[in-house]
This record gives C-alpha cells, sequence and structure tokens, in this order.
C-alpha cells in the first residue's frame, strides 16, 4: 500500500506517496492559494493519487526518462487529456505524440503563483531534472536520502552527476529540503546539511575522490548481495 505523507510548506502543500515498482514516489504539489497541483513523476497508478487532488493535475514533471518514473505517463494521459507533460528536449518522451513540453535549465514553470525552477541534473542518467520551489527540491534519482544516484545504466556517466551534485544541488541554502524517487534512507526528507552529514558519497574533497567512492559504494553494495 501506498505511504501518503502531507506537509504544508507556506503557500503550497506537497503529498508524497510511496509504492510503484522500488519503494519510487510520486508526489502531488498545490498552490494552496490557486489550488492549481502538478504531479511529479508518473511512478504510481493516477487512482491512487486522485482522491487527494482538489483540482485536475495540470501537468506532470518528469524527473527522468526510467520506466519506473514514466510506468503510468499513459494513465495520467487518458485520465486527464489536457494533462501536460514536462521533461528535459532530450528525453524520449519528446518524441512520443503527447502534449510534451520540454524545459531546459533554470526554466521558471509556473504553476498558479508558484514558481518552480528546472535544474538540469545528468548523471544518474542523460535527461535528469531537478524541480526546485522555494525551501524544497524534487531530485528523482539524482540525490536520494543518505547517498546519491548511480550511474551503472547507459547514458548514465559518474563525472557529469558529481558536476551536477557538488556544482549545482550542494551550492544551494543548506536548509533547502530534498524530496527525492524513492524511498531508500532512514527518513522520507530531510535538508542538504542533513544529508551531507549521513552521505559519504556527499563528502568528497573533489571529482577524483567522488569517483573512487562511487567504485568503493558499488564494490561494497556488491559484497552485501552476494552475502544475501
Amino acid at each position: 500500500m501506498p505511504i501518503n505523507l502531507f506537509k504544508i510548506k507556506s503557500n503550497f502543500s506537497v503529498r508524497s506517496f510511496e509504492g510503484g515498482y522500488d519503494k519510487n514516489y510520486s508526489f502531488i504539489l498545490t498552490c494552496l492559494e490557486t489550488m492549481n497541483s502538478v504531479v511529479i513523476d508518473a511512478s504510481i497508478d493516477s487512482s491512487i493519487l486522485q482522491p487527494f487532488q482538489k483540482s485536475n493535475p495540470l501537468a506532470v514533471l518528469i524527473t527522468h526518462s526510467h520506466y519506473d518514473h514514466i510506468k503510468y505517463i499513459d494513465d495520467y494521459i487518458k485520465t486527464y487529456p489536457s494533462i501536460k507533460i514536462i521533461g528535459h528536449p532530450k528525453s524520449n518522451l519528446n518524441d512520443k505524440k503527447i502534449n510534451y513540453i520540454p524545459v531546459e535549465d533554470n526554466s521558471k514553470i509556473k504553476i498558479g503563483n508558484l514558481k518552480i525552477k528546472t535544474i538540469y541534473t545528468p548523471g544518474h542518467y542523460f535527461d535528469s531534472v531537478c524541480y526546485l520551489v522555494e525551501n524544497i527540491i524534487f531530485t528523482g534519482d539524482t540525490l536520494f536520502i543518505g547517498r546519491t544516484g548511480r550511474t551503472i545504466s547507459k547514458n548514465s556517466n559518474v563525472k557529469d552527476l558529481y558536476n551536477s551534485i557538488y556544482k549545482k544541488i550542494l551550492k544551494l541554502p543548506s536548509e533547502t529540503i530534498i524530496y527525492p524517487g524513492h524511498n531508500y534512507g532512514p527518513k522520507p526528507t530531510m535538508t542538504i546539511s542533513e544529508n551531507i552529514k549521513i552521505s559519504d558519497l556527499l563528502q568528497a574533497s573533489g571529482e577524483k575522490d567522488f569517483i573512487n567512492r562511487m567504485k568503493k559504494y558499488e564494490v561494497n553494495r556488491q559484497k552485501i548481495a552476494n552475502q544475501l
């Protein structure tokens, strides 16, 4: 069963739903002044989110096009025929005959009275985008609670991930709250400063050190898998 977590931040609210392929999150972001809303990632069936929506969502914001994050795209389009799908210009979704709106780095999306900033963060995947609204950031699989995303699939790049994490996300105010794409950490959300304290991968001295830490992480991960 999905877990719904409801939090209000000033003039907007975030509802978090856990389920999908592997403890995936989908989110409803709502402007409380206009009640306009968007969904972040189509990881969970729209029927599960629908009872918690005050109005039809205007768009689905895609953090990246790995299957588990776009699994229910067609479901959302069928349920809400006018809904827009927003993501990176190079995403494979841009080739589909859907109402797709490509957004570049540092674009601004307005939902009601909310202004959402897009941050292009390649590394885990080539079309990864994070979405920043006031003091929270939806990071998809670029950054989790306790670690970064992995770079083991085609179109992943560890150097790109280093630049995205260290030169973009970690440059944000330290009290920015992370909303990741999966529930992999000790709690659903935390601030950037809190996350740095608990994550070895966020304490690298530079690119080379980060790459070495990522290699060590994968080795340890494999050792644990072999013991199961």
